[in-house]
């Protein structure tokens, strides 16, 4: 694992906008039964940054990832993307989600489909792109992050990088405004993992906004305009990666670090 001594943050990529929010979470809380896994969550994501949500299992980190494009509901408060708040459904939740683009720790590639079919199938249906150029498109972002060579195979036949950057590219297909990428290394191989953080530290040089929980501290300090620490369903701390790493101010979050970055 990277430690925060061997990275840096990221120095290139448009600077964050001033303006308005693209994400707004206002007083959100929600349950799984009597468990309060989301307790009054209040945060922004402005344009062009790296958000990076850690903190210890069971926090709450995936929920509010998987909230912010309503695969989760949420009992109280509000989420708008972009001025609009979350539809309920129908067409307004699809076009969500073609805007909103999601990375799974699973991959959830479709397994009867090429990766070339994998990244086409949403330009084609949901944006109505023709085959070629959706085609075109998708080769060029195949290339992108690494795996142009693999467009004819199935999923089954790449390995867990290679699968995960198929999922981003296909994520990329729909030129969304934001992409949330849910503990993307976690289910890889450890020699696999820095192919996927090097894909994603290249798309936040470029700025592309994200969201990203994962455990991995190094591509929090190199990588993230802001940290959310989050513990018991709550944000305890938010704050840039050099003053969260340097100097955390809950016990809470120094325990978490002297854990994760010393043992």
């Amino acid at each position: 694992m990277d430690t925060p001594e061997t990275s840096s943050r990221r120095t290139t990529g448009p600077a964050v906008e001033s303006g308005r929010p693209l994400v707004v979470v206002d007083h959100v809380d929600k349950h799984f039964g009597q468990l309060h896994v989301l307790r009054d969550i209040t945060t922004v994501v402005h344009r062009g940054e790296v958000v990076v949500v850690i903190g210890p299992s069971g926090s709450g980190k995936s929920t509010l990832c998987r909230a912010i494009n309503r695969l989760e509901t949420i009992d109280s408060g509000t989420i708008t993307i972009d001025g609009s708040p979350l539809p309920e459904e129908g067409k307004d939740l699809a076009r969500l989600r073609a805007d909103v683009g999601m990375v799974f720790q699973s991959f959830n590639l479709f397994a009867h489909k090429t990766v070339l079919e994998n990244v086409t199938l949403g330009p084609i249906r949901v944006r109505g792109m023709a085959k070629r150029d959706a085609e075109d498109k998708a080769m060029r972002l195949l290339e992108r992050v690494g795996v142009a060579d693999q467009a004819g195979k199935m999923p089954s036949q790449l390995s867990g990088g290679q699968q995960q950057r198929v999922a981003i590219a296909r994520s990329l297909a729909m030129d969304p405004k934001l992409i949330l990428l849910d503990e993307p290394t976690s289910a890889l191989d450890p020699e696999m993992i820095n192919e996927v953080l090097d894909v994603m530290v290249g798309l936040a040089a470029e700025g592309m906004t994200m969201v990203v929980v994962t455990h991995e501290m190094g591509f929090a300090r190199k990588a993230a305009d802001r940290v959310l620490f989050m513990a018991d369903g709550a944000i305890v701390e938010e704050a840039t990666p050099e003053e969260f790493f340097t100097n955390p101010r809950s016990d809470r979050a120094k325990d978490f670090l002297s854990k994760i970055l010393h043992h």
